[in-house]
């Protein structure tokens, strides 16, 4: 099992030791030679990059033989922590598992009228790990039975409704944004630092929706704490084949969140040769193939041009989101 370290300080880290490693706590060995690996998480524990990034650290530990740190630093919708690492050096110890929300950041900041915090092109993409439509959903008790319930009351009381997010132009903000431009209504926006915490204020009654990756709005659904309106994806989800597409509600629009390793551009060869090897058995792994499956979240595992192409993709078709929403403070 993986070896937690308290500290103090805003991040959580989790170390996890590689097969060869010692029993000896992480902290303690010292070996220089076989320094940690920092895999970054830029969002908040419990979120879906965090859930996915702890049970892939611990084959990724195995592939490499080092240990593998794993280090929540977050704020500003992820931006702190991807911007942390494209400052790092590209000596393949420094990582990054992000949303899709990497690709998103550059184009706000240039929307808001500031410099980029980073660029696409400081990173050296390694592997996609996993691909999740996001889901629509409301608290058991809601009013709202179906997205047109959504839709008439949010037209009745435009700016009223509300729905919280994983950030000002954070993942979950971009999905719920596409939802709404479609359909061409305006509801409130709230933004917390992470989808875990977005979560928790609409079980709490903060707020009236939020979008979130199946995964982990899958335990308050099997409590019966939450309800699900629809999906953003192509096709309706194996896990809640009961669950409508919005295509197939009249909303022509389809979202992904997904998982991905990145390093600072400017890897070796070698190096980068070695990330996507230990990338791809990692994610071929039981337990982390376990994991995800316990979340209903799909591997989707992409490298080399194939990555390159989504990644290019995606980012246009997101922008085109961020460039109707405009400057928001």
């Amino acid at each position: 099992m993986p070896q937690v370290r308290p500290q103090a300080g805003p991040s959580r880290r989790l170390f996890v030791t590689g097969a060869l490693a010692s029993t000896v706590p992480a902290w303690a060995q010292t070996d220089t030679s076989n320094r940690p690996v920092s895999l970054v998480v830029p969002l908040a524990p419990g979120g879906i990059a965090d859930i996915t990034a702890r049970p892939f650290a611990i084959p990724l530990a195995k592939e490499l033989g080092s240990t593998v740190l794993v280090e929540n630093r977050i704020g500003a919708g992820g931006a702190v922590g991807i911007a942390h690492v494209a400052r790092q050096k590209p000596d393949g110890q420094n990582l990054l598992l992000a949303l899709s929300s990497i690709v998103l950041i550059p184009e706000s900041d240039r929307v808001s009228g500031r410099p980029p915090r980073y660029t696409m092109k400081q990173f050296s993409p390694i592997a996609l790990l996993t691909a999740d439509p996001t889901v629509l959903v409301v608290r058991a008790d809601s009013p709202y039975r179906t997205i047109d319930d959504v839709m008439k009351d949010a037209k009745a009381r435009p700016g009223m409704v509300s729905f919280s997010s994983s950030g000002i132009y954070g993942t979950t903000h971009i999905c719920q944004s596409m939802l709404w431009q479609a359909a061409g209504v305006n509801l409130l926006h709230v933004p917390y630092n992470g989808g875990a915490p977005s979560l928790t204020a609409l079980l709490g009654n903060q707020v009236a929706l939020t979008a979130q990756a199946p995964g982990t709005v899958a335990p308050h659904l099997k409590s019966g704490a939450v309800r699900i309106l629809g999906t953003w994806g192509a096709k309706r989800l194996s896990a809640l084949p009961d669950v409508k597409t919005f295509r197939e509600q009249g909303y022509d629009v389809e979202f992904y969140i997904w998982t991905g390793l990145f390093a600072p551009a400017g890897l070796s060869d070698t190096k980068l040769t070695q990330l996507r090897s230990a990338a791809r058995k990692s994610v071929q792994d039981p337990q982390f193939m376990a994991a995800m499956s316990s979340m209903d979240t799909p591997i989707h595992h992409l490298e080399g041009a194939a990555l390159e192409s989504f990644l290019e993709l995606d980012q246009q078709r997101l922008a085109a989101v961020v460039q109707k929403l405009g400057k928001l403070e």
